[in-house]
């Protein structure tokens, strides 16, 4: 394996290790949420690049599938350049990145800024997680990984509510130039306090398996494609698609063949061998879906539906953090003493409620009347994130924990990148369906639909004729047939997010009871 599992020696620093952790998990929280800051930004960048919210939510997917395509080869970089040096040149990446996506005039651009700056943050979580392990002695890495999983489980949550902020206070843009102050002050405390342990800067990783990165990319690039795609040119309907896909094939097949028979290669995927890693990585994937599929529909909702603006928005679904919050420190307790497919099952369900709750949305509702499932549904994530990597990676031999991580890390952002398609698709597929039904609502003859007309012609021919008030009567009835033909279309995306989260909470058990364990713990996000 070219990643060269990194030796267990602890790594004594010869500065306080508190100083070290707020060094690195500052820029793992930057990482973090810029998978989510965007989300409330979406209808802003749609018209200040003219471009529509379906094509700008491609912000969300395209850093996703970057960031994934790195996560594997950030052992190998690590190894080969050393671990601080590799850490400041992808800050650096991210900050020169987040700088130009907030510069953008056109949406090209912006999305080849994403690309760059998923590539930046690629290294960033399993490096800070690394450097975090070996800092504290065995009796204090707990609690440090305790505080590191509290920032990156909180980082998606409060990144709509900070990116709503800046975006009605400022500009859309301040969601991304946030990152560049502190991307500099994470790189001038890497610089003081961090430092390689021996066996990194005496490491030698071999040479890089390009053809295993390579296809890895071309494979992951092609599936971001028919993804981003797919709704607006028929799916497999249109012909380039078809051959993207084929190419997609192509590529993941011969990624996993040369994996399997070449020696140095860029990842170990025997791994896969596993009972438990095999189907954690199968959950993750398909909660990963669940999660960022949340995170990007609710802040859409109250923004679409309710007319929220961006700020009020964010705020809105701002109390998942509260839950986050209060699970974290429990989750870390409960995790040694009870066995960890209870909270992963129990996360799966809960969370399947709240989406069911929220598929129960009208137009009516307040604010408030969801804030108790999203609380809740924050609670949720803390008892499947850990517990899940706890059970998933717990079984490995110590020396694969690493590699496993990588490719767990990688199942999550690939996951969360098809849920955004796949609940895009839906919000627009469906949004006809329910248009088309509704509409037959609308025939002359029928009672109802007369009452409509005349009740709005009497209200608005208090402000001009008779004949404007008539037409401006079928305009109302047309956006509230609009209207709601969109609120169908959200409350079919959460309905299915239930299902599958009530149908991911059975197949946990078909895991093996395992162990907590300090390497297994670090690779909880």
């Amino acid at each position: 394996m070219a990643a060269h599992p990194v030796t267990a020696a602890q790594n004594v620093p010869d500065v306080n290790p508190w100083l070290i952790a707020v060094a690195v998990i500052l820029p793992a929280f930057m990482e973090v949420i810029d998978t989510s800051i965007a989300s409330v930004c979406i209808p802003y960048m749609a018209g200040s690049l003219s471009a529509s919210n379906d094509e700008a939510s491609w912000v969300l997917t395209f850093y996703l599938l970057s960031n994934a395509v790195v996560l594997p080869a950030s052992a190998w970089f690590s190894m080969r350049f050393g671990r601080k040096r590799f850490l400041i040149a992808s800050i650096v990446i991210f900050t020169i990145a987040s700088f130009f996506c907030g510069a953008a005039t056109s949406l090209v651009t912006i999305l080849i800024a994403r690309l760059v700056q998923g590539a930046g943050g690629g290294g960033l979580q399993p490096l800070s997680q690394a450097i975090l392990t070996e800092s504290f002695p065995p009796e204090k890495r707990g609690l440090a990984m305790g505080m590191y999983g509290l920032g990156v489980v909180v980082a998606p949550v409060l990144g709509p509510t900070l990116g709503g902020y800046l975006t009605d206070s400022f500009s859309w843009r301040w969601a991304f130039y946030i990152n560049i102050p502190i991307g500099i002050l994470a790189i001038f405390l890497i610089m003081r306090f961090v430092h390689d342990p021996p066996y990194i800067q005496n490491a030698n990783p071999g040479r890089l398996d390009m053809l295993g990165f390579g296809l890895l990319a071309v494979g992951l690039g092609s599936l971001q494609i028919i993804l981003d795609r797919g709704q607006e040119d028929d799916w497999f309907g249109a012909t380039w698609i078809r051959y993207t896909f084929v190419i997609m094939i192509v590529c993941l097949v011969g990624f996993v063949v040369s994996q399997m028979t070449r020696e140095n290669t860029l990842v170990d995927l025997s791994v896969f061998k596993y009972r438990n890693f095999t189907m954690g990585c199968i959950l993750i994937f398909l909660f990963g879906a669940a999660v960022y599929s949340a995170v990007t529909l609710l802040p859409l909702y109250f923004q679409s539906i309710m007319d929220y603006s961006a700020w009020w928005s964010g705020l809105a679904v701002s109390p998942r953090g509260i839950g986050s919050i209060i699970a974290m420190p429990l989750v870390g307790i409960l995790v040694a003493r009870i066995d960890t497919r209870i909270l992963v099952s129990m996360g799966f369900l809960i969370f399947g409620i709240c989406s069911l709750f929220w598929g129960h949305i009208t137009t009516d509702i307040s604010p408030w009347s969801l804030t108790l499932p999203i609380v809740i549904s924050g609670f949720s994530l803390g008892l499947v994130f850990v517990p899940l990597s706890v059970t998933t990676l717990g079984d490995l031999p110590a020396a694969s924990v690493g590699n496993g991580s990588g490719l767990y890390n990688l199942m999550r952002n690939v996951g969360g990148s098809v849920g955004i398609s796949v609940v895009e698709t839906i919000l627009t597929r469906h949004e006809q369906l329910h248009r088309s039904e509704l509409v037959r609502n609308l025939a002359p003859t029928l009672p109802n639909y007369q009452q409509s007309i005349n009740s709005f012609t009497d209200l608005f021919s208090q402000y001009g004729s008779h004949a404007t008030a008539q037409v401006q009567a079928l305009g109302q009835v047309g956006y509230t047939l609009t209207h709601q033909a969109q609120l169908w279309s959200y409350v079919d995306d959460f309905r299915y997010m239930a299902l599958a989260c009530f149908c991911c909470a059975p197949v946990v058990w078909g895991l093996k009871r395992v162990k907590a364990r300090a390497g297994a713990a670090a690779g909880a996000h």
